[in-house]
C-alpha cells in the first residue's frame, strides 16, 4: 500500500524515468511535470539505468547495520525463557533486567507465536478449526453453578451474612455435617461451532434423562432457526456416555462425537461460551436470589445471539445463520 503522501507510486515512477532516460527530458522539466523535487527524478532515472523497470519498487528502509541491536546471547536468553516457562515481554525482562520492548522486539524478530495462541500444557501452537456452515457441528456441555440463596450469597454478602441467608432460605436441604446446603443449578448448553449460536438451559440435575431430553429441545430450537444438525460433539461425562444419549441422537439423525480424554480444548467452544456467561451474567451483578438470576438469562443470551460483538467473527453470531429472523430484534 502507498503511503497517502507519497508523490509517486511504483507506475508513477516509472513514467518518471522513462520521460528522462528515454525522451530525454530535462530533469527539472521531469520533475516539474511530476511535483517532485529534481533531486528525486535523478535518484529514479538514475536507477531505472542501472536496474530497469525493477529498480522502481520500494525497498527495505532497514538499515544495513544496527551497532545498538541485542545482542544473540542475550536474545538465546529472552528465548529460553519463552519457550521454558512462557512468560510475557514484563517477566522476561524482569528477571533479565532487560525493557520490556526490548523482549517484545526479540520475540518478535524471531517470529514467536502470541502466548494466547499457545497450549499452557504443551506449548504448542493451538491448532484451531472452524466448520464450514451451520449445524455441521454442535459443541454440548454442561456448567455447574451454586445456587443463590434469598437475600444474596457470599460474594456480595460476605461469609457471615451469606451463610445466614443460606440457612433461611425456603427449600434448604441439609449435608452430612449440618450445614445448609441449597444444591446447584446445571447450565446444559449447546453452541454451534460455525456461527456461535447458543441454547442454554438451567436444569437440576446432569443425569442421562435430563441431557437426552435437553437435547430433543434444543434440536427443536435450531430447526427453528433455521440449522440442521448433523454432528454433536460432548466430553465423556457420564450422561454423554449412556446408550440413552446414543439413541436418543441417532433416532433424530445426529451423529456423535467425544473429545479426547484430558482434551477439553476440542470442545473449548463451549467451554469459552460458560465463561463468558459466568462473566456476563452468572456473577455480573449482585442478584438477591436465585431467581432474580434466573430470570435474566433469557435476555442475556438474546443478546448474546443477536447483538453482542463476537471477537471472532467480526458481529453478532446470528449474522452467521443465513435467512435468520429476529436478527435485528
Amino acid at each position: 500500500m502507498v503511503h497517502r503522501n507519497a508523490p509517486l507510486s511504483e507506475t508513477g515512477r516509472l513514467r518518471l524515468a522513462r520521460c528522462v532516460v528515454d525522451d530525454e527530458w530535462p530533469l527539472r522539466r521531469a520533475a516539474e511535470r511530476f511535483q517532485v523535487s529534481p533531486n528525486t527524478a535523478k535518484r529514479w532515472a538514475d536507477r531505472y539505468r542501472v536496474e530497469g523497470p525493477a529498480g522502481m519498487a520500494d525497498r527495505s528502509s532497514r538499515p544495513h547495520r544496527s551497532p545498538r541491536r541485542t545482542a544473540a546471547p542475550i536474545e538465546r536468553k529472552v528465548l529460553h525463557l519463552r519457550a521454558k516457562r512462557r512468560w510475557g515481554p514484563a517477566r522476561i525482562g524482569g528477571r533479565l533486567g532487560l525493557a520490556a520492548s526490548t523482549c517484545h522486539a526479540v520475540l518478535r524478530r524471531a517470529k514467536a507465536p502470541r502466548l494466547a495462541h499457545l497450549d499452557r500444557a504443551t506449548g504448542r501452537p493451538i491448532r484451531r478449526y472452524e466448520h464450514a456452515a451451520p449445524g455441521d457441528l454442535v459443541h454440548v456441555d454442561i456448567k455447574k453453578l451454586g445456587n443463590i440463596p434469598d437475600g444474596g450469597g457470599w460474594r456480595t454478602q460476605g461469609r457471615r451474612q451469606g451463610k445466614l441467608n443460606r440457612t433461611a432460605t425456603k427449600g434448604h436441604a441439609t449435608d452430612r455435617w449440618g450445614g445448609a446446603r441449597l444444591g446447584y443449578a446445571y447450565l446444559h448448553t449447546a453452541i454451534d461451532d460455525h456461527s456461535r449460536l447458543a441454547y442454554t438451559e438451567i436444569l437440576d440435575d446432569e443425569r442421562k434423562e435430563t441431557a437426552a431430553a435437553f437435547w430433543q429441545r434444543a434440536q427443536t430450537w435450531f430447526s427453528a432457526h433455521g440449522i440442521a444438525v448433523r454432528r454433536v460433539i460432548t466430553d465423556n461425562g457420564s450422561c454423554y456416555k449412556s446408550f440413552l444419549w446414543r439413541d436418543t441422537l441417532r433416532d433424530l439423525g445426529v451423529s456423535v462425537k467425544k473429545t479426547r480424554p484430558f482434551r477439553p480444548q476440542t470442545n473449548g467452544k463451549v467451554e469459552r461460551f460458560h465463561r463468558t456467561m459466568t462473566e456476563e451474567w452468572a456473577y455480573a451483578k449482585p442478584y438477591s436470589s436465585e431467581t432474580a438470576r434466573r430470570a435474566a438469562l433469557p435476555a442475556w443470551l438474546h443478546a448474546y445471539n443477536h447483538h453482542r460483538h463476537h471477537t471472532a467473527l467480526g458481529g453478532p453470531p446470528a449474522n452467521r445463520v443465513p435467512n435468520l429472523s429476529g436478527q435485528n430484534i
